[in-house]
């Protein structure tokens, strides 16, 4: 049953959701369990299927959906890297000027992790290590450089007093894939959202130092300081959502909007956000454009004032 019956609109074909990390995936997780919402009140009235078109820091996923302008069945999981690839000169694509941004839905935050035999205990053990030698750390990151966690990352790196651009970078598609990187002794630390790292933690592999949250987060994490227990001003979270192609119509947007609602509030949605380590962050129409206007003018300063800023 539709969401939205009074809608001049609704879907006359299957869904695409696109996903620009691989399966299992940070934006994978994020439209897997879209579906999973929308499927467990039948919010359409058409099948909805999540499409994996990972690479290039998941400006690929951004290059499908501008072939399909106009066309309200291809959605794509959309996150505030898009904003800031746009700031950092590495993508022309943009929230609203490219594309037609329809809701956000959560946001997670970053944690700081680590090896479980690293010599690194503690979030004060790393801004050390960055205070006396930053270039000695190697960190492994997702998805792109200027992102959120980069930004963290920044962060801790001047709170330490150390150069911002002096550790060694390793940027990979997926943030499992810079969660492996640690434990294959290749990074020293990588700064991942929370719940890239669930297995590792419980296999005892991994341990985490710090998270960028505004208080603990639960379960595996809930004896992981945040940051700012540890004194450094750093709350960041990566928020997720969904946009869709350039040039829908008012009807399409409304349909969409009333449907991604409806799925933040199912019971499936809220088991997700359990067990995933997300926060809910429900903003859609003006309050989702205000939004991102702001952000836009908080990550220029960020960018600008980490000496990491290209293009405004």
């Amino acid at each position: 049953m539709s969401s939205s019956a009074s809608a001049a609109w609704r879907p006359q074909r299957e869904v695409e959701i696109v996903a620009g990390t691989p399966p299992d995936g940070g934006l994978d997780r994020s439209a897997r369990a879209l579906v999973k919402a929308i499927e467990s009140k039948r919010l359409l009235d058409v099948p909805a299927r999540v499409s994996n078109v990972a690479g290039d820091g998941g400006r690929k996923a951004w290059a499908y959906l501008d072939r399909h302008p106009g066309d309200p069945h291809v959605l794509c999981i959309s996150s505030s890297n898009l904003a800031t690839d746009h700031l950092l000169g590495a993508s022309a694509f943009d929230h609203e000027r490219v594309f037609t941004p329809l809701a956000i839905l959560y946001t997670e935050y970053i944690a700081f992790l680590t090896r479980s035999d690293s010599s690194l205990k503690s979030g004060a053990d790393l801004i050390s290590r960055f205070a006396t030698g930053a270039a000695s750390v190697t960190v492994a990151l997702s998805t792109s450089l200027g992102n959120p966690n980069h930004i963290a990352l920044a962060k801790a790196v001047r709170h330490a007093g150390g150069d911002v651009k002096a550790p060694k970078i390793r940027v990979f598609d997926s943030a499992l894939d810079a969660v492996a990187d640690v434990v294959a002794g290749n990074a020293d630390i990588c700064a991942v959202t929370a719940a890239s790292a669930v297995k590792e933690i419980t296999a005892g592999t991994m341990r985490a130092l710090a998270v960028s949250a505004p208080q603990r987060l639960t379960g595996l994490y809930a004896q992981t300081p945040t940051w700012l227990e540890q004194t450094m001003d750093c709350v960041i979270g990566a928020w997720r959502g969904v946009s869709g192609a350039r040039g829908l119509t008012h009807a399409q947007v409304a349909y969409w909007e009333g449907t991604l609602a409806a799925a933040v509030g199912t019971e499936a949605w809220m088991a997700e956000l359990a067990r995933l380590y997300w926060t809910p962050m429900h903003l859609d129409g003006a309050k989702l454009r205000a939004h991102l206007r702001r952000e836009r003018t908080e990550m220029s300063a960020v960018l600008k004032d980490l000496g990491l800023l290209k293009s405004i």
